[in-house]
């Protein structure tokens, strides 16, 4: 927002005269309250200073309006609790910047998402003869409250998840950088697919590979971290969870003749969360071993594998898996059941990581 007061051109509610009428009164439905401030107004009655007020807006991704009359006073309230929790000390500028941040950008993918992907098809005209225009208020309508509280359930069942895992790390460090393990899953050949396919089939494909892979990431205990179109980035705390929804993405994949290849490659170690995203030489590594994977196959790095063999999730080898075998069977025991088979592939440079080892990840045959 901006400090300057130029002749904003809108009348005394706030309305600029060229504006639709429909998206005036969504707006009013939505927010529940009338356009009374502009800016300077607003950030006045918060008692915050116009400098600040602007780099909460700008951090939640609102647009610079100079001084048009179109804020309300949930907006007024909104810069009232982030200037309450600086002043008390629950946070600090940096951090109460950072919170509505992360909250507008996180929000705004969802509320584009609701609109494009939910909204539109819950408006088409149910008799010939109406518009669009004419369905979507009452459909709004009856949708808000119920959205809304949908959302504070969810969100409130992600921070507790999340707060249950940062009060289990082992130190403080390890509540900001922690040891993950961390999975890139891409599509094979995405690129020549977008020359070939037309944006609607190329669009539902994505869709489909997108939600696929949110389900089974969820499904078995994984944290869905971003998706990227033709790639998904997926943590979680246990090698041997990654290295299933690893192996369940192939499968699950390969059965489906409208999906094309898959390649998946995983690092562990530690790594930096910073607003949901996760940062550092692991993700990287994880990022290089996908792009160097085989199609519909898993590549895991030096690290990755020797944390499966030390929760004997994987043997060593299968020599020594034979091995222990054979003692058990000698000794009337029932051996050792390994879930995963590796296999160390050949020694190779990656760009900025220096000499890296990878490791071909499958399902170990337990017949």
């Amino acid at each position: 927002m901006t400090v300057e007061d130029p002749d904003s051109g809108t009348d005394a509610q706030g309305a600029d005269p060229g504006e639709d009428p429909l998206a005036l009164r969504l707006e009013g439905l939505i927010l529940g309250a009338e356009r009374r401030y502009t800016p300077f107004q607003a950030a006045r009655s918060a008692g915050v200073s116009m400098e600040l007020a602007s780099r909460f807006w700008r951090a939640m991704g609102f647009a610079d309006i100079g001084q048009a009359k179109a804020l309300t006073e949930a907006d007024v309230l909104a810069l009232r609790r982030l200037a309450g929790l600086v002043e008390a000390g629950l946070l600090s500028e940096a951090m109460a910047v950072q919170v509505a941040r992360s909250t507008g950008q996180t929000t705004a993918r969802l509320a584009e998402w609701q609109i494009d992907s939910f909204l539109e098809g819950l408006t088409e005209p149910p008799e010939p003869g109406m518009t669009r225009t004419e369905v979507t208020y009452p459909i709004v309508e009856l949708l808000l409250p119920e959205l809304e509280e949908f959302l504070v359930y969810v969100w409130r069942r992600q921070l507790a998840a999340s707060a249950g895992r940062v009060v289990q790390a082992a130190d403080d460090e390890e509540m900001v950088d922690r040891r993950l393990a961390v999975g890139f899953a891409d599509l094979v050949g995405f690129t020549r697919l977008t020359r070939r396919m037309e944006e609607e089939e190329l669009g539902e494909l994505v869709e489909a590979f997108e939600t696929t892979a949110a389900d089974l990431v969820a499904a078995n205990g994984g944290r869905l971290i971003k998706t990227l179109g033709d790639e998904v980035l997926y943590a979680a705390d246990d090698a041997g969870i990654a290295a299933e929804i690893a192996l369940r993405l192939i499968e699950t994949m390969a059965h489906d003749e409208t999906m094309p290849e898959l390649r998946v490659g995983m690092a562990f170690g530690t790594v930096t969360t910073r607003m949901g995203d996760v940062f550092g030489t692991t993700v990287n590594l994880a990022s290089r071993l996908t792009s160097i994977a085989p199609k519909d196959a898993v590549l895991v790095d030096t690290a990755f594998a020797e944390e499966l063999i030390r929760t004997q999730d994987a043997p060593s080898s299968e020599a020594e898996a034979a091995e222990e075998a054979a003692a058990a069977e000698k000794e009337g025991e029932e051996p050792p059941v390994y879930r995963f088979a590796l296999q160390p592939m050949w020694q190779r440079p990656v760009r900025g990581l220096g000499v890296v080892e990878p490791w071909l990840l499958t399902r170990r045959d337990l017949g």
